[in-house]
């Protein structure tokens, strides 16, 4: 039976009992709310962490004042409390502690929960206050403080789609130009891997701010390696046209090695076809990963012109990346079958890539995806929920429905997932 938010909170208020890690007595869900608000620093902590470590959606905007506290403490516990209910579990066994839950599972800190991608997210909506104190405490005075709250911000702020992203890319982009231009090189790394993460092109997407990409274009020159190859990254996420130049001036600079990889990996994520020549010619590479990064360049231009140059290239190529590369361009380019790629899904050293593969291809073609979600492996079933939720087609809803009511709890959350991450701003509300 549903119950009304009122109702609701008022359950969870009867019914879970927060048992204090340092004292034997109990403390009410309501009386850990009630703390956050205390005078003294070391209640408003405790507070911070026993919900942290008891998370409930409900505790989600109390906290979210938290995260602006003046106690350093009391806001690296309120962040990672955030992090502690919208980030999904990974099905590990619990146990059971007085009358609460608690995971079993060392919790992770903020960057190990943006390292793990968009799909560490649960099914949660995040509620826009989070965000707002998340965005605001990357400014804090304290370092370790703005480092937590920026990776946290990149982990949770990619949920939003509609006009509510539109209306947090916009927002969040004079922060995240403060951030980019701090001497501290860990916050400006922090702040170019999350410009990636938010600023992910989607359909849809109005073009990214000048002057935030021009910051991370020139994080590019900077003679930091890490940064360099960060910030090359993130303008390959974002398709920043404008450092197509720049980027394969650097490519011819280098030729070989990591960041000639990392500039030819961004121009082949932009995809534009000003850049088709030199993709052309890296298909005579020895490299099998440059080849693979041509290849998926030519088939991210849309022309099909370029299939004939891709199959010859794969003459005597039995290097899985390239092959999996080739799978990708034919399905873009030619409208080819996706079994291989969906096969390959099932292969470790090349599940990522294919399911990459699969979340560009299915936009316009997602319902070739009915027919896996019907796969009698669960983990498959998952990977095609996971994967028509970050395709950002509609038509994927009808697609993942079935997946809702799945008996495997993985699955029905993965489709879960990926129909808040479908339905716009206002089927959200009507749910």
């Amino acid at each position: 039976m549903r119950m009304r938010p009122a109702v609701r909170r008022a359950a969870v208020s009867a019914s879970f009992v927060l048992l204090a890690t340092c004292a034997s007595a109990q403390i009410s869900f309501d009386q850990a709310i009630g703390g956050l608000g205390a005078s003294d620093a070391r209640v408003r902590l405790r507070s911070a962490t026993l919900l942290k470590e008891s998370p409930h959606i409900e505790a989600a905007v109390p906290l979210a004042k938290a995260v602006g506290d003046p106690d350093n403490a009391v806001q690296l516990e309120a962040i990672a409390a955030e992090l502690n209910i919208f980030v999904a579990g990974k099905g590990e066994p619990v146990k059971k502690l007085g009358f609460i839950t608690i995971d079993d599972r060392t919790r992770a800190a903020a960057q190990n929960a943006f390292d793990a991608g968009p799909l560490a997210l649960g099914a949660a909506p995040v509620p826009p206050q989070v965000l707002v104190a998340l965005r605001s405490a990357i400014r804090d005075d304290s370092p370790k403080v703005a480092i937590e709250a920026l990776y946290a911000f990149g982990t949770l702020g990619v949920q939003p789609t509609g006009m509510a992203r539109q209306d947090l890319l916009q927002a969040s982009a004079p922060d995240l130009m403060a951030m980019l231009n701090l001497p501290d090189p860990a916050l400006r790394l922090a702040a170019i891997h999350v410009v990636g993460r938010l600023y992910q092109k989607r359909a849809g997407d109005l073009v990214v701010d000048p002057r935030l990409s021009n910051v991370v274009i020139a994080a590019v020159n900077e003679s930091d390696r890490t940064i360099k190859l960060a910030a090359m990254a993130t303008l390959g996420d974002i398709r920043e046209t404008r450092a197509i130049d720049g980027l394969t001036q650097l490519f011819q600079f280098y030729g070989k090695g990591e960041l000639a990889e990392g500039a030819l990996a961004a121009l082949a994520r932009i995809g534009h076809r000003s850049s088709a020549p030199l993709f052309l010619m890296q298909l005579e590479n020895r490299s099998a990963e440059f080849k693979a990064l041509a290849i998926e360049g030519l088939a991210r231009t849309g022309d099909a012109s370029h299939m004939a140059a891709i199959q010859t290239a794969l003459k005597r190529e039995r290097d899985d990346r390239v092959v999996g590369a080739a799978e990708f361009a034919a399905a873009m380019l030619s409208n080819a079958p996706i079994e291989q790629l969906i096969d390959a899904l099932n292969r470790p050293k090349s599940h990522d890539a294919a399911r990459q593969y699969l979340i560009e291809v299915a936009p316009g073609r997602v319902s070739r995806m009915s027919r896996y979600a019907q796969d009698p492996t669960p983990r498959v079933r998952v990977d095609v929920a996971d994967i028509v939720g970050l395709a950002g087609d509609p038509q994927g809803l009808a697609v993942i429905a079935p997946l809702l009511t799945d008996k495997d709890k993985l699955v029905a959350l993965a489709a879960e997932r990926a129909t808040l991450r479908l339905r716009n701003d206002d089927q959200r509300g009507a749910r």
